[in-house]
């Protein structure tokens, strides 16, 4: 069932994104698990393909990891420790006081804020924690990142959605009514090659959006470009700092 309001960017890349989008660092399920009281319930709210889930697996008897995509769902890897279900973040199937941790990882932006935080309030027990994530370009060098820089913002840029703007204001322009805690650093690290950043840059919704407006694929484009400045064959190493708002009710 289609849901109410869901803005589905990535239903039909849904193969593509299980595939090349990286994985976070443990570090940070490891994190949130140490802020929660309880480690009953974790709740993983626009799972995807399911990558914070398994992460959250590790500390939590039970993660119950949910999508509007019932085709994002379809890539989803299975865990012992994981229940999917299709459906938004709006609306939770849940009772009240239920839920130990509430995560959204690259996601929180597309939600219905009205409509989310009274549903938080609602299923998160007394000192229930609520962390929400995103990560924006990733750095190499000084090169390539002038190039991903220029591809972002001058050939795919008029094609993001209007939401994206909460990813380059690094989630500092969120509303976030909880009490904020102050968390630490982290960041996503991986080596890749140059047709793993492609098939990570196809992953993009603006992308998608440029191709389906224009009948044509940016990426030759930047591919292009890219080799030239690539350097040795072989992987180079990605950074993505992680932009994170965590609070409790």
């Amino acid at each position: 069932m289609r849901q109410v309001g869901f803005k589905d960017h990535f239903s039909g890349l849904a193969a593509e994104y299980a595939r090349h989008r990286p994985r976070y660092p443990p570090a940070l399920a490891a994190y949130l698990a140490t802020l929660s009281p309880r480690h009953e319930l974790a709740l993983d709210l626009a799972t995807g393909n399911g990558q914070a889930a398994i992460d959250l697996a590790a500390h939590f008897d039970c993660v119950l990891a949910s999508d509007a995509s019932a085709r994002q769902l379809a890539e989803a890897s299975a865990h012992e420790r994981v229940v999917y279900a299709c459906h938004g973040a709006e609306s939770l199937p849940l009772r009240a006081a239920s839920v130990d941790l509430i995560a959204v990882a690259q996601a929180a932006h597309w939600l219905d804020f009205a409509r989310f935080y009274p549903e938080v309030q609602r299923v998160l027990r007394p000192q229930g924690i609520l962390a929400l994530w995103t990560y924006g370009l990733f750095g190499v060098d000084a090169p390539i990142d002038a190039l991903i820089g220029s591809f972002y913002a001058d050939v795919v840029g008029p094609y993001w959605p209007p939401e994206r703007r909460y990813i380059d204001e690094r989630y500092a322009t969120l509303p976030f009514p909880l009490h904020e805690l102050t968390p630490p650093a982290f960041e996503i690290v991986a080596d890749l090659t140059l047709p793993d950043v492609l098939g990570y840059l196809g992953t993009w919704s603006a992308v998608d959006r440029y191709r389906a407006a224009r009948g044509e694929d940016p990426l030759p484009r930047v591919s292009a470009a890219l080799a030239e400045v690539w350097g040795a064959p072989g992987p180079r190493r990605l950074r993505w700092p992680i932009y994170l708002r965590v609070g409790t009710v």
